[in-house]
C-alpha cells in the first residue's frame, strides 16, 4: 500500500514538473538540453505508471519500462554532456565580458588623465603667462609716485596676483603631478605627503622599498590618484591625526597598506566615508587589482591593495 502511494505520489510529481519544463521550453529557445530533459521527465512519468499498473495486478511485469530507463537514461546522459559545454560558454562569455569592462574601464581612465594633462597644460602655459605679465605690469606701476592709499591698494593686487599664480600651479600639479611623471611614484606620494602635512599638520608615516624603480604608466597614475584619495577621505571625513603607509615592490607585486586612526567607518556604507571609495575600487578594479577595506566606529580604517605586475621594472634616469 505504501508503495502504491508513493508512486501516486512521484507520478503527480513528475507530470506537474513536466507540464512547467514544457511551458519553459519556448523560453529556452527550444535548447537541446531543455528539451532532452522534457523528454526525460516525460519518459519517467511514463515509466512510474507502468510501474504502478504492474504493483496493482493490472499488467504483467512490462518489459517497455526497460526501454523507457535505457532512453532516460541516453536523454539525460546527453542533456548533461550538452550542459557541460553550455557551461563552458558561459564561462567563455563570462571572461570576455570581464575583459570588456576591463578595457572600457581602462580606456575611460586613460581619458580622464589625458583630459587632465591637457586642461593642466592649458592652465599652466595660458593662464599662467597671463598673471605673470599682469604682475610685471603692476609692478611698472608701482614705480611711480603713488599715495599710501593707492599703494597700498596696489601692494593687495600684487599679493593677490601672487596667490593666483600659486594656486595655478598648485592646480596645474595636482591634475597631472610632473614629478610623477619624471620621478616616479615613490617620490610623487612623498611630495603630496609633504604638502599634507604643511597644510592639515597631521603626523604621516610613509615608508617605501620602491627607490627611484618605474612601473608601467597606468599603475602609476592609478596607484597615485588611489593614495591621493584615500588621504584627502581620511582628512576630510576621518578628523585623524596619523596616518601610515607602506609601499612595497616585492615577488611582482605591489602591495600598499594604508591605515588612519581616525573615528571608523562602516566599510559598507559608502555614504559614511564619502563617493571616493567607489572610485577606488573602480580604479584598482581596471588594473586587476584587489583593494580590501577594514574599519569600526572608533578604530580608524585600514586599506589593503595588492597589484601584480610584470617584471619590467626599471630605474629612473633622473
Amino acid at each position: 500500500m505504501l508503495l502504491k502511494i508513493l508512486l501516486i505520489l512521484a507520478i503527480l510529481l513528475q507530470l506537474i514538473v513536466s507540464v512547467y519544463a514544457v511551458r519553459l521550453l519556448p523560453k529556452t529557445r527550444f535548447n537541446i538540453i531543455w528539451a532532452l530533459m522534457v523528454l526525460g521527465f516525460y519518459l519517467l512519468s511514463a515509466e512510474r505508471i507502468l510501474q504502478f499498473l504492474w504493483v496493482s495486478g493490472a499488467v504483467a511485469p512490462p518489459k517497455a519500462t526497460v526501454w523507457i530507463g535505457v532512453v532516460v537514461s541516453v536523454a539525460l546522459s546527453i542533456s548533461v554532456l550538452y550542459a557541460n559545454k553550455l557551461v563552458n560558454h558561459v564561462n567563455r562569455m563570462e571572461q570576455h565580458r570581464q575583459s570588456v569592462n576591463k578595457y572600457i574601464l581602462t580606456a575611460v581612465l586613460r581619458a580622464e588623465e589625458k583630459s587632465r594633462s591637457h586642461f593642466a597644460k592649458e592652465l599652466h602655459d595660458g593662464l599662467g603667462p597671463l598673471l605673470s605679465s599682469a604682475k610685471m605690469s603692476l609692478s611698472a606701476i608701482s614705480r611711480a609716485e603713488r599715495s599710501p592709499e593707492q599703494q597700498r591698494i596696489i601692494e593687495n593686487t600684487a599679493y593677490m596676483i601672487d596667490e593666483a599664480i600659486r594656486s595655478v600651479r598648485e592646480i596645474s600639479n595636482n591634475m597631472s603631478p610632473h614629478l610623477l611623471m619624471n620621478f616616479g611614484l615613490a617620490r610623487s606620494v612623498q611630495n603630496f605627503i609633504n604638502k599634507c602635512a604643511m597644510i592639515h599638520g597631521e603626523k604621516f608615516h610613509f615608508s617605501t622599498n620602491l627607490g627611484t624603480k618605474r612601473f608601467d604608466e597606468d599603475v602609476e597614475v592609478i596607484l597615485y590618484r588611489v593614495i591621493c584619495e584615500l588621504i584627502n577621505n581620511s582628512l576630510k571625513h576621518a578628523a585623524c591625526t596619523e596616518i601610515t603607509l607602506t609601499l612595497t615592490h616585492e615577488a611582482n607585486e605591489l602591495v600598499l597598506l594604508y591605515s588612519d586612526n581616525g573615528k571608523g567607518f562602516n566599510p559598507l556604507s559608502v555614504t559614511d566615508y564619502g563617493m571616493g571609495l567607489s572610485n577606488i575600487h573602480s580604479r584598482i578594479h581596471s588594473l586587476g587589482g584587489v583593494l580590501e577595506i577594514t574599519g569600526n566606529k572608533g578604530q580608524g580604517m585600514h586599506a589593503k591593495v595588492q597589484i601584480e605586475i610584470p617584471d619590467r621594472t626599471t630605474p629612473s634616469n633622473h
